[in-house]
């Protein structure tokens, strides 16, 4: 009887910390979905803005006259047309990341009604252990009990090291295709400026799109990563300050028409993706011995455990 209700005290004590996790997560998601919608309302009041500027220009006044007799009209139109694009490509952004972080809030909350409960379920199993360990008074029973809960324990945090290492895994695979795309980009674009005509910089321009499809992926990979840090950092020392990890896209999307100063933003947001991936590969290495040693110290715990049952017999 109290073998069973020790087991279902560490089932229940698992899923209490699995609760927590994702009480934090949900708190982290939340922040920063309040964060790129502010970024998303900046950005549309701008766009606004900038479409006006164009719509002037557009417009007949004698300024406009003026403007076009010296031909500085279409220069300054042909500039303002450039500003619209390079906002709405920042809005296209922010409103496909704002959308994605949604969906985990919610996906999350969904989750999270699986745990209304499960405080309450947790101190009736304590009232009910308490009383039985008062009427039979075990010795081994409770010391059984004690290496059952550090075994759950172990086992819980080597689930939670191993989701940390999976969406690990997964930005790293994401950060070094992002670098891929954007070193070929960048090779790409340093031939266009160097001459190499409309099919080269028609080239370069695709390899721009395909690395901004990379770079997103990368920023999502590492959101996801990043959360699954935010638990597992109160037992393994790990650099969390991540904010650079989530916005370096900025970089590449900002000032994109302007071929040479999109060079550098390009080189730099290369030069980021780097860095980022060298992060995640030490953050990796740290939660893959912290797993090494849980593993070593879940195979004792079962061997007191073993210990324990067969002197007891």
């Amino acid at each position: 009887m109290l073998q069973n209700l020790n087991e279902q005290i560490v089932q229940v004590k698992g899923d209490l910390a699995q609760k927590r996790k994702l009480c934090k997560q949900l708190d982290d998601y939340q922040a920063e979905l309040s964060e790129v919608q502010a970024t998303v309302d900046r950005l549309q009041d701008q766009l606004k803005e900038e479409q006006k500027d164009v719509k002037k220009l557009e417009g007949i006044s004698l300024t406009n006259f003026f403007s076009t007799i010296s031909g500085t009209k279409y220069e300054k139109l042909v500039k303002e047309n450039e500003e619209v694009l390079a906002v709405q490509l920042q809005l296209e952004e922010a409103e496909h990341t704002r959308n994605e972080i949604q969906e985990s809030v919610n996906e999350l909350l969904k989750e999270l009604g699986r745990y209304k409960e499960i405080e309450k379920t947790y101190e009736q199993l304590l009232a009910q252990k308490e009383q039985l360990i008062k009427e039979t008074d075990s010795f081994y029973a409770e010391e059984l009990y004690k290496l059952s809960e550090q075994e759950g324990d172990a086992k819980a945090y080597i689930k939670e090291i191993n989701e940390a290492i999976y969406a690990g895994t997964n930005a790293q695979s994401a950060l070094q295709q992002a670098g891929e795309s954007l070193n070929s980009a960048s090779n790409w674009g340093t031939l266009d400026m160097l001459g190499g005509g409309l099919l080269t910089s028609a080239v370069k321009h695709s390899k721009m799109d395909d690395a901004s499809g990379h770079i997103h992926l990368a920023q999502s990979s590492m959101r996801k990563f990043q959360k699954e840090l935010l638990d597992i950092n109160e037992m393994v020392e790990v650099d969390m300050n991540m904010s650079g990890l989530l916005k370096f896209a900025d970089f590449f999307f900002d000032g994109l028409i302007v071929d040479w100063m999109v060079q550098g933003k390009i080189n730099e947001s290369r030069d980021q993706v780097q860095d980022q991936l060298y992060k995640v590969d030490d953050i990796m290495m740290k939660l893959n011995s912290e797993l090494t040693n849980l593993e070593n110290k879940l195979v004792e715990i079962e061997q007191k455990r073993r210990t324990l049952i067969e002197r007891t017999l």
